[in-house]
């Protein structure tokens, strides 16, 4: 029940302080709501009586509603309802999903701290710690006890373990397997599909160290976005985390893995003996430059044959508590056309065949149609003409491809890449062979040329210093002699 306090100023001017409770704070502290009201001057007593009554059922009501808040509101509070309002599809699942963990690591630091109470010093000392001694966990893994047995005791098979955790069936077999490590994210969303504890499934090593420079400024960005939202809200009189107040963490520039030229050919030669199936993804992203998601959200509609060219106009993702979904590319510049070679077409032809085939040997068991979740995660039933499938013909997990990358890395004793490298390592090349950066960026799907020419400091860099000395040796009629002498 609310309680309504009166004040008569020395002008005569009235106001009243509406107060109210709203639960209790994680420390067992009531939480405090309060608003004031100041009728109108040429209000009646009667008016006033009457509207204020009204203010209070609106106060309370928002209060219990919890849209009510003021400059004493916890960080922790509204971010939350911050994080409610910006649902999918006004944020992209997988953003959505990053920013519910990234809130979690933000609010044991400062989640507590009222709105208004927050400062600059707050944020560096948070920032500080994350660098320091972080959450980061270097090298751990998680090894199953044994998780057949446990599987077996609760009749469930890999498949519908794997979907009852939210993980590839490539993981479940690996932690089927004696010694089989996996991630410790893995072993956490395994247990929870067993509804076990952890200890109880998986033997644990855990190594931690601090989080890199651009993940601490992710944690930058949400505050800074969240805080935004409270000085629109007139919460707070600005926004301690904007740049005016303080400088957000500095990024370390790291150049994007990528293969060499000698390294490229050699793993095209070893795809040349795997299944069609990885081999014709792997060749994909390396001669197309596509991002993994625009490689899984292919169709064969999006195969022109003829011109030799693919369409982009979706991309598939696995996100978290939603499954596989299908979205839009990244921005408007991702829906693009790239133009491939004869010989990434005469591969297409083979793995279609491969795919006709599968489809015939499947018979009635094929999915002709299925079900996709899209971004709102609403779902709608379209015909089955994705390019890259599981056994069952459903749509593939784009964390399968990852998967299978890792291993094949391992198995050929390779330098470490994914199947985000083939993307820079396609852009690398071009670069190196003079390719412009606008056409680099356009067959890249990049929002603008700054960000390609950001990405690929180094690889541009090197491509100046050829052209330096390509001019040097058509100009200069001394250069080369000179290099040929300097040679002797």
């Amino acid at each position: 029940m609310a309680t309504i306090k009166k004040h008569v100023s020395k002008a005569g001017k009235i106001t009243y302080y509406i107060r109210t409770y709203d639960g209790y704070d994680s420390k067992g502290k009531q939480i405090e709501r309060s608003m004031t009201w100041k009728p109108s001057e040429n209000m009646t007593p009667k008016q006033i009586e009457k509207e204020l009554q009204r203010q209070v059922v609106m106060f309370e009501e928002s209060v219990k509603k919890g849209t009510c808040f003021d400059s004493n509101t916890r960080f922790a509070e509204y971010a939350e309802k911050w994080l409610e309002n910006n649902k999918p599809p006004i944020l992209a699942p997988e953003t959505y999903e990053r920013y519910k963990a990234l809130l979690k690591n933000i609010n044991m630091a400062i989640g507590e701290i009222k709105l208004i109470k927050l400062q600059s010093h707050h944020l560096q000392e948070f920032y500080n710690n994350l660098r320091e001694n972080g959450i980061k966990q270097v090298g751990s893994y998680a090894v199953a006890n044994d998780l057949r047995s446990i599987m077996k005791r609760k009749k469930l098979t890999q498949k519908k373990l794997a979907e009852l955790a939210g993980v590839s069936s490539t993981t479940i077999n690996t932690a089927c397997k004696e010694n089989g490590h996996i991630s410790i994210e893995s072993a956490r969303k395994i247990v929870q599909g067993l509804n076990m504890p952890l200890t109880k499934v998986f033997q644990v090593q855990n190594e931690t160290g601090g989080l890199s420079s651009k993940t601490i400024l992710h944690h930058h960005r949400l505050i800074s976005s969240i805080l935004a939202q409270a000085t629109r809200d007139r919460l707070v009189p600005f926004n301690v985390a904007d740049k005016n107040y303080m400088k957000a963490p500095k990024l370390e520039h790291s150049e994007a893995d990528f293969l060499d030229d000698e390294q490229v050919r050699y793993v095209l030669a070893l795809l040349d003996e795997e299944p069609i199936k990885w081999k014709t993804a792997m060749y994909l992203l390396i001669f197309s430059g596509i991002r993994r998601g625009e490689l899984m959200g292919l169709e064969w509609g999006d195969i022109d044959f003829e011109n030799h060219v693919i369409h982009i106009k979706r991309t598939s993702q696995y996100v978290q508590h939603m499954g596989i979904i299908t979205k839009s590319p990244k921005n408007e510049t991702s829906y693009r056309t790239v133009k491939l070679s004869s010989m990434m077409f005469d591969l297409l032809r083979d793995y279609q065949q491969y795919w006709q085939k599968l489809r015939k040997d499947l018979d009635d068991h094929w999915n002709y149609f299925i079900e996709i979740t899209l971004a709102d995660g609403s779902k709608k039933s379209v015909r089955n003409d994705r390019l890259f499938i599981k056994d069952d013909s459903t749509p593939m997990n784009p964390d399968s491809l990852t998967d299978w990358t890792s291993k094949f890395v391992k198995r050929n004793h390779l330098p470490h890449f994914s199947p985000h490298s083939l993307r820079h390592t396609h852009a690398t090349l071009l670069i190196a062979e003079g390719v412009s950066i606008p056409t680099v960026s356009r067959r890249l799907g990049h929002s603008s040329i700054a960000t390609t020419s950001k990405i690929y400091v180094h690889a541009i860099q090197s491509a100046d210093e050829i052209a330096s000395d390509i001019i040097d040796d058509k100009l200069n009629p001394n250069s080369k002699s000179d290099k040929k002498h300097k040679a002797e």
